[in-house]
């Protein structure tokens, strides 16, 4: 067989062999372009879940339009993403596709009727309590779906990442494959050239050597009948005529250049096909070990030092574009880089000016190549020059197509990246800004969850005080029912006995004054959730002698209780002289110097000092020269510390243990908050402490007391009392008798109404009728009534444990003229009757 005819067949082996490892090359490539494909359809899944995630968060706290706006637009986006066609052609891709349609339609709904709630909400605020329930059990669904589709969308990402992986590994197996059938195809064209050409032509080069070197004698002497053996037959016959013929070689260089040059080619498109694949293992890589993270730095030294180690580059940052201000500022820079930075300026949180170079191009979203900046006119590329740097490639980090930053690579040599190496970057710039963009979403997130946990704990507190309140008021009717027979009898013993010595006298005054502090105290025990009420009037307070008032009271906690310790306590009073009266309800600041006492006695467990001051202070600052009267309860026990003295006034914080309840010091600020005053602390640890309570001065800007009203008591009366308790029935009875009234008391509100109506039958009618408001089975509404419906005109005063809550409620009974607290006053219960009587004449 002719040589031609087996290189013939050779050459059309090799061109099948080549094309079935092109088709093979081929079909791996297609595959690895579907697989990112599919990479990429799955981030922008996931990143069209997440926003909606995010959205909806920012909606519930913020109920914006804009914010459901957007979420609307981002929801009808991830619509049109997931109804396009896709890359996702497997059964279970396919499967949670459609899972995330439908979700996706779930969610879309929900939202809808999240917003028809808030507007609901916002339009009827009586449905407040369902609504919001509604709002949270719908956020909550809308939560549950997104977080279900984010793991849909994850599960797609990581199958797609798996893909890639697969068809990488395929890649590599055609590769090695198509390399086997290569290595095995030369094996065989050797060997057969070997046999049949090389040995031939070696004899022939022999041949060639000997006549080259002039022996023309010399016969190749080849038999057989191949083109070698005619050429040998040729060649024989050449060295015949070689006298006369001259041999050229030029051709036979050239295509030995030419053969050459095919190899050198052959050798580098290997070359880029291996740089191609470890770079595209280096992007997985980097791509997972960022993915791992939620920390936006450690993200950017990841792919810092990545790119430093095995792309490799001589200097490498990370830069943060900062649009309001048009600079980017340093954020990361790698390990390897750290010289080059300090020399041209380049460090950490460094600024860097963006002028019209490369720089704008990369911030609108391009990436930049410079092969050589070494004399380039720009501010940017010359200061990184004088770190003799001359290729440059910045690449844009985008999240949700706005720039927030730039990957900053540099190599010394100029012209030192490769179209793959700048396509590499470019690539590895979009995963690290969605990553970026999932760390930020992250920590938004966890901001949110912390706001969130911080409103309920304030709320939770708020709910613990307005339930004590509410707890207070429902307790004040039976606590005030059962102090009034002792105030009233308390006054009218005051009133009416000008014969009882000076002790018994003071003793009385002490249990008046005790009386109103408990109902004052009783009534103001809701006020730790409420402001205080309009109404409320102050008065002039002498506070030398409140001072010495409660130092009496409170004479057994500070003197006889720590004697039976055998623990001493002086108590010091320094009380200036011709002090101008303060502006305040002598009850609440009573009580709130017994509550300063006792905890300076319980900061004195050995013993020690408690001082009681007043002066007239200097104006605080601020106040121009408003005057001040300054009451100090000093102690010389164990202080307090920096920060137990900023939480001290706090409600439910206690130093005590289980002896205190950590309210004693929120009351006395309730109460200066109540009058405008002021409390200072001075106190250090083993120095004891010192509360100021600054009260603004009678005449220094405060409204003064109200006059007290003349009234002239009237007498002869004819009443009649309805009340449930009869010891209250009693005292009344007795006290009305007393200024000469004429009573008939009655234990309840059936037996009051049938008392009015007798009297009413028999032509005797009543003056004025007192009747209590809390009463089983018929209360004193009810009696009102029935009295305005058979005697319009005759006046009722109701006597409750709830008055002041009434009157600051604005819920004034009907049928009611007048409304008095209990315990009552005489002088209230006269001025009451007075009142009533003259709105009586007047309709009249």
């Amino acid at each position: 067989m002719k040589i031609s005819t087996r290189l013939t067949l050779a050459g059309l082996s090799s061109v099948v062999v080549v094309a079935l490892i092109l088709a093979v090359l081929a079909s791996s490539t297609l595959q690895m372009r579907r697989e990112l494909a599919r990479n990429e359809d799955a981030g922008e899944v996931l990143s069209g879940v997440t926003a909606l995630r995010y959205l909806l968060l920012e909606y519930v706290l913020r109920h914006e339009e804009r914010t459901a706006a957007q979420w609307q637009l981002r929801s009808d986006s991830l619509g049109a993403l997931l109804a396009a066609p896709t890359e996702f052609a497997g059964t279970d891709d396919e499967r949670v596709i459609t899972g995330l349609r439908a979700s996706h339609q779930g969610v879309a709904h929900l939202f809808e009727l999240l917003s028809h709630n808030h507007d609901e909400l916002r339009r009827d605020k009586s449905k407040a309590e369902v609504l919001e329930e509604l709002e949270s059990r719908l956020a909550g669904q809308i939560t549950n779906k997104t977080q279900a589709m984010i793991t849909a969308a994850l599960r797609l990402s990581e199958r797609s990442r798996e893909g890639v992986a697969q068809a990488q590994q395929r890649a590599n197996a055609a590769l090695l494959g198509a390399g086997a059938v290569v290595l095995l195809f030369v094996g065989l064209t050797a060997l057969i050239t070997l046999r049949s050409v090389i040995r031939p032509l070696a004899r022939l080069r022999e041949g060639t050597r000997i006549v080259g070197a002039g022996n023309l004698d010399f016969v190749v002497g080849l038999a057989s009948r191949d083109e070698i053996g005619e050429l040998a037959r040729a060649f024989d016959s050449m060295t015949a005529r070689l006298r006369q013929t001259t041999v050229s070689r030029d051709e036979l260089g050239r295509s030995n250049d030419a053969l050459h040059a095919e190899v050198a080619v052959r050798q580098q498109a290997e070359q880029k096909v291996h740089a191609q694949v470890g770079r595209l293992n280096l992007l997985h890589q980097i791509t997972r070990s960022v993915g791992e993270r939620l920390d936006l730095r450690s993200i950017f030294q990841v792919v810092i030092r990545s790119l430093e180690d095995q792309l490799p580059v001589d200097f490498c940052c990370i830069c943060l574009y900062d649009q309001a201000q048009n600079l980017l500022v340093v954020t990361s820079v790698g390990l390897r880089s750290e010289a080059l930075a300090q020399e041209f300026s380049m460090t950490e949180h460094s600024q860097v000016a963006i002028d019209e170079n490369g720089l704008s191009q990369c911030v609108r979203g391009h990436l930049v190549y410079e092969a050589d900046i070494a004399d380039a006119p720009f501010p940017f590329p010359r200061r990184l020059a004088r770190g003799n740097l001359r290729a440059l490639v910045m690449a844009p980090l985008l999240a949700e197509s706005t720039v927030f930053g730039v990957l900053v690579a540099a190599r010394h040599a100029a012209a030192s990246f490769s179209s793959g190496e700048c396509e590499f970057l470019r690539q590895l710039s979009e995963h690290v800004g969605l990553a970026a963009n999932q760390a930020q979403l992250y920590g938004a997130l966890q901001r949110a969850y912390d706001d969130i946990r911080q409103t309920q704990q304030s709320v939770m507190q708020q709910e613990r005080l307005r339930a004590l309140g509410q707890m207070a008021s429902g307790i004040a009717h039976d606590i005030n029912n059962a102090i009034s027979p002792v105030a009233l009898y308390t006054e009218s013993l005051l009133e009416t006995e000008p014969e009882l010595s000076r002790r018994t006298r003071d003793c009385l005054g002490i249990i008046k004054r005790a009386i109103d502090d408990v109902a004052a105290t009783v009534a103001r025990m809701r006020e730790f959730y409420r402001q205080r009420e309009p109404q409320l009037s102050l008065l002039p307070v002498d506070a030398n002698q409140l001072v010495r008032q409660v130092v009496d009271l409170t004479r057994a906690r500070w003197s006889d209780m720590p004697l039976q310790r055998g623990i001493v306590i002086t108590l010091a009073l320094e009380l200036a002289a011709e002090l101008p009266p303060v502006m305040g309800i002598e009850g609440e600041i009573r009580e709130a110097l017994t509550n300063l006492i006792f905890n300076g006695v319980d900061a004195m467990p050995d013993g020690g000092t408690l001082t009681l001051r007043t002066r007239l202070a200097p104006a605080p600052a601020g106040t121009a020269s408003l005057p001040h009267v300054a009451i100090e309860v000093a102690d010389s026990g164990v202080g307090m510390s920096e920060a137990t003295r900023r939480r001290c006034l706090e409600p439910f914080f206690t130093t005590k243990g289980e002896r205190g309840t950590g309210l004693g010091l929120a009351m006395v600020y309730g109460m200066t908050e109540r009058h405008g005053a002021s409390i200072e602390i001075d106190t250090a640890l083993h120095k004891g402490t010192t509360l100021r309570l600054n009260f603004l001065a009678q005449g220094a800007g405060a409204d003064g007391a109200a006059a007290p009203s003349n009234y002239q008591i009237p007498a002869n009366l004819r009443i009649l009392v309805v009340d449930d308790d009869p010891m209250v029935l009693k005292s009344l009875r007795d006290i009305l008798e007393i200024d000469g009234h004429e009573v008939v008391a009655a234990d309840g509100g059936q037996a009051g109404i049938d008392h009015f109506n007798r009297a009413i039958d028999a032509g005797a009618g009543y003056s004025v009728v007192i009747t209590d408001l809390g009463m089983p089975y018929i209360d004193g509404r009810k009696v009102a009534s029935a009295i305005k419906q058979r005697a319009p005109h005759t006046p009722v005063i109701l006597l409750t444990g709830w008055g002041q809550r009434l009157v600051s409620d604005g819920d004034n009974p009907m049928y009611v003229d007048c409304v008095l607290s209990k315990p009552p006053k005489l002088r209230e219960l006269r001025e009451g009757l007075c009142k009533v009587l003259r709105s009586a004449a007047t309709v009249a």
